[in-house]
Parts: C-alpha cells; structure tokens; sequence
C-alpha cells in the first residue's frame, strides 16, 4: 500500500528544510560575527574544555609576567638608589683624600666635617627609597622607613626576604639587605658607612694630629671597604634584573605559543566560513521561493 503525501505533510517538510537553513545561516552568522568556531560547550566538548585549560594557562602566564615586570621596577628604583649612594662616597673618598694631605688647615675641615654630615644624611635618605609607596631597603617592613633622619642611625627595616613568583615554584628574590651596607651608625661601631661616615667627621672636627692620620689611614680604609660592598650589592642587583628578564622573555614565548593553540582550538578560519555562508544564505533563499511556490499552489487547489 503507498502511502499518500498530503499538502498537510509536503508544508511541514518544506517547512522544516526552512528552518534547518536558517538555522545553519544563523550559526554561520554567529561564527563570523565572533571569529570563533566554539560558541558554546556543546558544540566541541573536548575543544572547549582545550579553550577553558589553555585561557586558565594564559591567566596564569599573565600574572607571573606582571610580578616579574613589577620586580623589574623594583630592582631598577633600588640600583637607582644606591648609584645616588655611589656618587656621594665618590665624594666623600675625595674630601677625604684632600683632608688629610695637610694643605687644609682646621677651618677648612670644619667645612668639610659638615659637607660629610650633610652627605650622610643624603645616604640614609636614598636608603629610605620608596616604591608604589613601599621601602625598598626595609625588607618586609616595606611601609617602615629603613633610616630615620637626624643623629639616630639604627636600622629600622628586618632581614626578610621579598620574592616575585615568575613561573609553578619559581621566585626570585628582590631584596636587598641594605644594612649590610649602612649598619647601625657609630654607637653599634660595626665599621659599617653610617659608622664610617660620623667617625670621619668627628676626625675631621678633633684637628689633632692622630685625627688627621685616621683620616688618610683607617677612616680612609673603611669608605673603600664600603665603596666594595656597595658595589657587590649593585651587582647583586643586576644579576636579579637579569634574571627577572629572562623570565619575561620565557613568558612572552609561552604565552605566543600558547595563544597560537589556543586560536587554532576556537577560531574561526573567515575565508572558509565566509564561502560557507554566502553559500548556506543561497540555501536558505531558495528554500523560501521554493516554500512560498508551494504554499501558493496549495492555496489555490484550497480554494478550487
């Protein structure tokens, strides 16, 4: 027995071929309007749980190049800092020198004495350098001034060490342990700057002559081991500079890699979608002259 198609059966199918053009049409649509092939989970299951791992890679790549360029300006505002403290032992090395030849007489190192705690209290002020509003030299007490201005020279930060973390279980640490540099000032008499620097104006101020030849001997030998100290920490610095910009460059590279899986994972290929469309919206439009020739013929075999 054949079974009969009915007007009734031949506008549904119509119907349906209708709407499963656009359909198609709307998601070719969507598809170009957005770039990507995955619009929602259900399309590619597996390629969306790609796009949901690789974008939470990228997330975390982003935050470790964000410590390592934070870490970057923090070690640059610190080198900057102790190049300032460089220049001042420079000078105070060549006062020193021409205070203890003997060509100065008394009133002239009194001078001196003055230009030298002037000097010092410049040191201890590029010691209290701030970052974003935080104490590079302090330590973990990043919101304590490291020195205090003024005749008190105890250091006031702590020995705790600042890290950036720039990769899974990989910190660098940013620190840089300033008081091994300044110490604690002449009443702790470590021999430190601060202590070589109050010691050297106070020779400079005695005038005898056991002064005068600390000044060209001890006092003299103790701002060079200074000077050497300094510069182990500016190299330390730079090492870590170094270090953190490496990172840099092996994040950018991850993360060039990783957005190239990413795109190849959700985007859409445009030339190809754009000849899908424009092919799929011809579909669609002779399915809509051939629906409404049908509609048209039943209606007049209706009204027949």
């Amino acid at each position: 027995m054949t079974e009969r198609i009915t007007p009734a059966m031949v506008r549904s199918t119509t119907l349906n071929d209708i709407n499963s053009s656009l359909a198609n049409l709307e998601r070719t649509s969507n598809e170009l309007s957005s770039g990507k092939t995955i619009l929602e989970p259900s399309d590619n299951p597996y390629g969306a749980s790609q796009v949901v791992e690789l974008q939470s890679q990228l997330d975390g790549l982003s935050s470790y190049a964000a410590n390592a360029q934070e870490g970057i300006s923090w070690e640059n505002t610190a080198s900057g800092a102790m190049a300032n403290v460089s220049n001042v032992l420079q000078t105070v090395r060549e006062l020193l020198v021409r205070s203890s030849t003997g060509t100065n007489n008394q009133s002239d190192r009194e001078s001196i004495a003055t230009e030298v705690q002037q000097l010092t209290e410049a040191v201890k002020q590029d010691a209290n350098t701030q970052y974003a509003g935080q104490y590079v030299f302090s330590g973990t007490a990043t919101t304590t001034a490291p020195y205090t201005q003024g005749a008190e020279d105890a250091y006031q930060g702590n020995n705790g060490i600042i890290t950036r973390a720039v990769g899974p279980g990989v910190s660098i640490n940013v620190s840089t342990d300033i008081s091994s540099l300044l110490g604690n000032g002449q009443g702790s008499a470590d021999g430190k700057l601060l202590d070589t620097l109050r010691t050297i104006s106070e020779h400079l101020r005695g005038g005898s002559a056991e002064d005068v030849s600390a000044l060209g001997s001890t006092d003299l030998k103790s701002l060079e081991t200074s000077i050497d100290t300094l510069s182990q920490l500016q190299a330390t610095a730079g090492s870590v500079t170094d270090q953190l910009q490496t990172a840099t460059s092996r994040i950018e590279s991850l993360q060039s890699s990783i957005t190239a899986s990413l795109s190849n994972t959700e985007d859409a290929n445009i030339a190809q979608t754009s000849i899908a469309y424009s092919t799929e919206q011809a579909a669609y439009e002779a399915a809509l002259r051939a629906g409404a020739s049908i509609v048209q013929e039943s209606l007049l075999q209706f009204l027949q």
